[in-house]
């Protein structure tokens, strides 16, 4: 289990995220936030100042230290994760197949929805074979996220 030792309410393009650290790296980034800033953190703040510069067309790779809790699965599928460039995509299928794991496409799905540390951890550039598919900070957040790096056009 995880010690937190700092968290903190981030206000970004998306809605508030809940950023969260423990002394061995960036461990939480998430959509469902509803509490107080608890803690400081260094590390929380380069966060906050790497998630601005994401924000604002700047930062095209995150460059934080991670210390991501999961299962031996999860956690493969979390580092091929990471390898999926900035403005591109793959889908379930292909995140398994390159987790070594190629029928567990379904498995893949489940573990994108346990990603601890969401945008860092790139699960939003997950996709179905016919497109868009589930996201932790829903569809409109996914569609925005994937707008802003150019893989899909703005809507007009």
């Amino acid at each position: 289990m995880e010690m937190l030792i700092c968290v903190k309410k981030y206000w970004s393009p998306v809605g508030p995220l809940g950023i969260g650290c423990t002394q061995r790296g960036l461990s939480r980034i998430s959509f469902d936030y509803h509490g107080d800033d608890v803690g400081r953190s260094d590390l929380v703040d380069d966060t906050i100042s790497q998630l601005n510069e994401y924000f604002s067309g700047s930062r095209r790779q995150f460059s934080l230290p991670l210390d991501l809790h999961g299962t031996a699965f999860q956690q493969e599928v979390w580092n091929v994760l990471l390898q999926i460039p900035f403005g591109q995509v793959a889908t379930y299928g292909e995140v398994a197949k390159r987790a070594g794991f190629p029928r567990a496409y379904r498995a893949v799905g489940a573990a994108c929805a346990k990603n601890p540390v969401a945008i860092v951890v790139p699960c939003h550039r997950v996709v179905g074979v016919a497109g868009l598919t589930g996201f932790g900070g829903g569809l409109d957040v996914k569609e925005y996220l994937l707008q802003m790096e150019g893989v899909i056009p703005q809507r007009a």
